[in-house]
């Protein structure tokens, strides 16, 4: 056990929930979620999350990190009231049970695992480096914040890099209360009455049939493009041979039993799960599993503390999450960058994959992670077809 496999498990917690819990927030307000409503499912898919990581990495022993689906939030969100609550639990629980078949379909779950492991690592590469280029965004707005953690994140990392993300968050959040700095989506988006312990509500579904084809399908869709594959993907890239059909069957079970509490779908998980894989968590890729673990009692923490924990993250503000999230990802998109330029082989479709991936690519409401691959595998397939016919 080393203190990196903890501080990497906390950021990754810190990323994950703070830096997207108000597109949750807002997707619940969409379908028109009570307060009582809004922390139930939100503990609920905590608690999915914590349950899944933990199993998974201890079965495994790889760190497996699960997520919810923030492309499949968004999408709830953008309904805009014209799916109720119910018509919505009603589609997690159609989508979990298509995970749950996707499981068993071999076509899929072969695809996943022929993954070269260049273009991989090329789309994870794309995926790190606009987080770590965020952080320095987020200077234009806040540029005192933002450069003292820069430059106090160099000077860790010279002296101890396993202390120097909790370093940057520590006196980050120190820097944010003496700036003055404004607070997150507490005050603004997240609605009144939540300083309390968890609240859970069971939430009776309806299966209707436009809601299942208007949001259903694109749920299901989005949350196997853009969230699952990247998550075996940047397994696949930090040198692991996941096991597909193991952690889309306990994704799928855990999004099932969460739905009707009002939890949006839980999935593998790709920025997170790539701050657990890469070598600032621990030396030695045996030994990452144990990240697992940590970040599923952190989440259970979450699930237990209910709204004052959903308060307490929301009220960080965008500009240190953004910072902390990019100079977590250093390492890692180093790493990435390695593997996908090590093969003269890859090299070229690697970095297709990669820039397909970093850009604002979007088709079929499918974000660029996927079509990064996409674009990697045919840059692949046509060299190789050219080298064979030559």
């Amino acid at each position: 056990m080393r203190a990196s496999l903890v501080i990497n498990a906390l950021v990754a917690v810190l990323v994950g929930f703070g830096g997207t819990l108000a597109i949750l927030v807002a997707a619940a307000q969409a379908l028109g979620a009570s307060p009582i409503e809004t922390v139930s499912g939100v503990s609920a898919v905590c608690l999915a999350l914590a349950v899944s990581s933990a199993f998974l990495s201890i079965k495994t022993r790889m760190p497996m990190i699960t997520a919810w689906s923030t492309p499949g939030a968004a999408l709830v969100a953008a309904t805009d009231g014209s799916i109720s609550m119910a018509e919505a639990v009603g589609c997690y629980i159609a989508v979990a049970v298509a995970i749950l078949a996707t499981a068993y379909l071999r076509p899929l779950t072969r695809l996943i695992e022929a993954l070269p492991t260049g273009v991989a690592a090329g789309m994870l590469a794309g995926v790190l480096i606009k987080f770590v280029i965020g952080a320095f965004d987020q200077a234009s707005d806040a540029p005192i914040l933002v450069l003292s953690l820069i430059g106090l994140f160099l000077l860790l990392r010279a002296i101890n890099p396993s202390w120097a993300v909790i370093g940057v968050l520590a006196i980050g959040i120190a820097l944010v209360f003496g700036l003055g700095a404004p607070l997150g989506v507490a005050q603004s988006t997240l609605p009144e009455g939540l300083l309390r312990l968890s609240d859970w509500s069971v939430i009776t579904p309806e299966f209707d049939w436009a809601a299942l084809i208007g949001l259903g399908l694109p749920l299901y869709l989005v949350t196997m493009a853009a969230q699952n594959l990247p998550g075996f993907a940047v397994l696949k890239a930090s040198g692991y041979e996941p096991p597909v059909r193991t952690g889309l069957s306990v994704t799928g079970l855990c999004a099932l039993a969460s739905a009707p509490f009002g939890a949006v779908t839980s999935n593998m998980a790709a920025i997170t799960a790539a701050i657990c894989t890469g070598p600032d968590t621990h030396p030695d890729p045996a030994k990452r599993w144990l990240a697992g673990p940590i970040y599923g009692f952190l989440y259970l923490l979450l699930a237990i503390g209910g709204a004052s924990l959903v308060a307490l993250f929301a009220a960080l503000p965008g500009a240190l999450i953004a910072t902390i999230a990019g100079l977590a990802l250093v390492a890692a998109l180093g790493g990435s960058l390695a593997t996908a330029l090590n093969e003269d082989a890859h090299r070229i479709p690697a970095v297709i994959a990669l820039c397909a991936t970093a850009s604002d690519l979007s088709l079929f409401g499918i974000g660029s992670a996927f079509w990064g691959l996409v674009a990697g595998l045919l840059a692949l397939g046509f060299e190789s077809a050219l080298k064979r016919r030559g």
